[in-house]
């Protein structure tokens, strides 16, 4: 018994060896695997093959009764025409419209930026031309106060303009003036008309401010012309002796400058 021990351990551990689980070489699955997966589709690995004069029984089990044709046509997803080939051109060609439509519509939004910004009021401020010129040239009409309206004229003078009501009038013509140029400064509207209107209002406030120098200084002039007057009747001015030869030395003098 003790001798036929060891012999029933090892047919036992044969017979455990020859029912075990073995790695299985299948040929024609490999070859399928394969080509469908990366290599190319060869005509010669189609497994298993119809053999001499064609009568391998698996070859028609397999391929020749059911699938004959199957090996003729390239059948690989990413074959030159293959489903995944053409999904794959499919989303380049997706991809490249998507790109077009981005460029197009953001085309679309970098001119209607644009537009806002050449139309909006909220950018007027930064506008070259507005910060460069105008915006000093029309200080005086937005920034009008009445001691910068009547700055270097004398008391007098002051006086009698607002006596008169020239000052009255000239305020009133700035603050319409001011109400215009303010309205073309906030109002959405093209940038070309709004540089219109700033240069037109320019051309208003400087015949205006003409106008009011004119009658500034005729009201100097009467002022003056007021008070020599009243040195004359007061008697303040003296008069030098004169006599006829006064003229003949002055004529005399006024010929010998032209001769």
């Amino acid at each position: 018994m003790k001798i036929l021990l060891p012999f029933l351990i090892v047919l036992l551990l044969l017979l455990q060896h020859g029912f075990a689980q073995s790695v299985v070489q299948d040929q024609s699955l490999r070859y399928q695997q394969e080509r469908m997966v990366y290599l190319q589709w060869d005509q010669k690995k189609f497994a298993p093959t119809a053999g001499f004069l064609s009568l391998n029984p698996y070859y028609w089990l397999v391929w020749g009764l059911f699938h004959p044709d199957y090996h003729n046509t390239d059948r690989r997803p990413l074959s030159p025409a293959g489903p995944q080939t053409q999904r794959l051109a499919l989303v380049a060609a997706l991809n490249a419209t998507d790109n077009n439509y981005k460029l197009q519509s953001d085309t679309v939004r970098n001119t209607a930026l644009s537009e806002i910004a050449n139309q909006s009021a909220l950018v007027t401020d930064a506008d070259p031309l507005w910060q460069l010129y105008y915006k000093s040239e029309l200080d005086p009409v937005i920034n009008h106060s009445q001691a910068g309206i009547l700055a270097g004229l004398s008391p007098a003078v002051t006086q009698e303009l607002l006596t008169d009501g020239l000052y009255t009038w000239y305020k009133n013509e700035l603050d319409m003036l001011k109400e215009r140029i303010d309205a073309a400064h906030t109002t959405n509207m093209d940038r070309g008309s709004r540089i219109l209107a700033y240069h037109r209002y320019l051309i208003e406030y400087r015949k205006l401010a003409g106008v009011w120098a004119i009658r500034t200084s005729a009201a100097a002039k009467t002022q003056q012309m007021t008070a020599n007057q009243q040195h004359l009747k007061t008697g303040a001015v003296t008069l030098s002796a004169w006599t006829p030869q006064t003229d003949i030395a002055i004529a005399n003098r006024v010929l010998l400058h032209v001769q």
